[in-house]
């Protein structure tokens, strides 16, 4: 945990959480251990959804499809999500989910490695969404800057990695050294990107959020 468990803890007892079909798939993924966002990291995303009112959303990693249904859902205005999944177990139960919470005229669901369903993509896309294999950010970042619009805006999820990311490799488990390594480089990249203004926020699993300036 980033933040002391106690803080984390009051944090979140001030959610407003979520109720229906969202609620339901919230508990069915906790229940089979898929990864999902974070509570806080919920109320930062709606925060950001309410404040912006992104369009064209782009997803990367939809997983059982939670988090594309939260945005659709928490999005104060109509909006369109294209979301991509490369883990064939899990693209048929975020296609029902998505039909189970009657969003599913907002949402596409491309099947496929992200690395070459971004190439092909034309965007520009208002907010992108980054949560899938972590090792891949870096890999992943030119195709996703170059879909974000000026102004747009970037979500990069669990950054912090439980805290591990301030550790030396060395100390981190052999198996998670090449993720540790890459995410390091990821950071160190959007961070020090001439196009793009970041900060790197202790929210859930730490999260990146950063935007694409403007032309002046």
């Amino acid at each position: 945990m980033i933040v002391d468990e106690r803080f984390s803890a009051y944090i979140n007892s001030l959610n407003e959480g979520n109720d229906g079909v969202l609620y339901e798939i919230e508990k069915e993924a906790i229940k089979t251990d898929v990864p999902i966002i974070r509570t806080d990291t919920q109320q930062f995303i709606r925060t950001v959804l309410n404040e912006h009112k992104p369009v064209a959303i782009l997803e990367v990693g939809t997983a059982i499809g939670f988090s594309a249904v939260f945005m659709a859902v928490n999005n104060p205005v109509f909006c369109h999500i294209t979301t991509i999944e490369n883990y064939e177990k899990r693209i048929p139960i975020a296609k029902d989910n998505f039909k189970r919470a009657s969003v599913e005229d907002k949402i596409t669901l491309l099947e496929g490695d992200a690395t070459d369903i971004l190439k092909e993509l034309k965007g520009p896309y208002d907010m992108i969404f980054m949560d899938a294999a972590k090792a891949q950010y870096i890999n992943f970042y030119p195709e996703v800057k170059r879909l974000l619009k000026p102004g747009g805006i970037l979500l990069s999820d669990n950054v912090l990695q439980d805290g591990d990311i301030v550790e030396s490799r060395f100390i981190v488990i052999r198996r998670n050294r090449t993720i540790h390594k890459r995410m390091r480089e990821y950071l160190y990249t959007l961070t020090h990107d001439e196009d793009m203004v970041t900060s790197i926020l202790p929210i859930g699993d730490g999260v990146a959020y950063s935007v694409k300036k403007e032309s002046k």
